[in-house]
Order: structure tokens, then C-alpha cells, then sequence
């Protein structure tokens, strides 16, 4: 029985071991190339954005999100509101036109940021605001 009890445990150690890597990540180097807003009505403001070096299409939005969060405090607004996000990639450039709602107080909704706590992580990620 002794015997098993070794085998099984050896076993399990070799199951165990590191895996070989397959490919290391690519370094994120991100060039972020501008900010351009549009006060489209009231509390409804535009934001584009250009970048190159993204990882996927997320990290053009969450330039855009850091944008509108800052403007949202330069207009002595608190809070933004995610009215969509349009991402796509041209010519090795990532793109995002996004549409955010302001307002001073937290609005109805999902996809609400508290714009100071947001640029203050977009501060700390090294994503540039507007």
C-alpha cells in the first residue's frame, strides 16, 4: 500500500510542474495621439480619440471613459454616464467615438462613472485625460 501512496505522489508533483511558455506578452506601449470633444446638447458631449499600440479595442474606450470623466470635472460636474462607444482600427490607429452624459448627480443607469475616482485611476494607469 506504501508503494501506491509514493507512486500516486509523484504523480501528482509532476502534474504539478510549470508549463513551458507558450509566447511571452507583448509589452503595452500606448501612444495616445488626442482627445477631440463636441458638446453635441446640454449634458450630451462627443468624445474621439486616436491611439496607436492597444491591446484590443477596450483600451481605446477607456481612453475615451478617461476623457469624459475629466470633462465632466472641468464642467464642476461629479458624475458621466455611458451612452455608447463606437471602437474600431485604421490603418494601425485604434479610434473611439464616444457619447457621454454629465451631470452633478449620480445619474439612472448601468454604466455610471464617478468621474473623480475614474481619473484618478486613469491618472495612476497613465492614460491622459482631457
Amino acid at each position: 500500500m506504501r508503494g501506491i501512496t509514493l507512486m500516486l505522489g509523484t504523480v501528482a508533483l509532476v502534474g504539478c510542474a510549470p508549463a513551458e511558455p507558450v509566447e511571452e506578452a507583448r509589452a503595452f506601449s500606448p501612444v495616445y495621439q488626442g482627445i477631440s470633444t463636441s458638446l453635441l446638447d446640454g449634458d450630451l458631449v462627443q468624445f474621439n480619440v486616436a491611439m496607436t499600440g492597444a491591446r484590443d479595442e477596450s483600451d481605446a474606450a477607456a481612453y475615451a471613459e478617461c476623457a469624459a470623466s475629466q470633462y465632466a470635472l472641468i464642467r464642476g460636474y461629479g458624475f458621466a454616464r455611458l451612452v455608447r462607444t463606437n471602437v474600431y482600427k485604421e490603418g494601425g490607429v485604434s479610434r473611439a467615438d464616444a457619447v457621454y452624459t454629465i451631470s452633478p448627480t449620480l445619474p439612472r443607469g448601468t454604466k455610471t462613472i464617478d468621474a473623480e475616482v475614474k481619473v484618478a485611476d486613469c491618472a495612476a494607469q497613465g492614460i491622459p485625460t482631457v
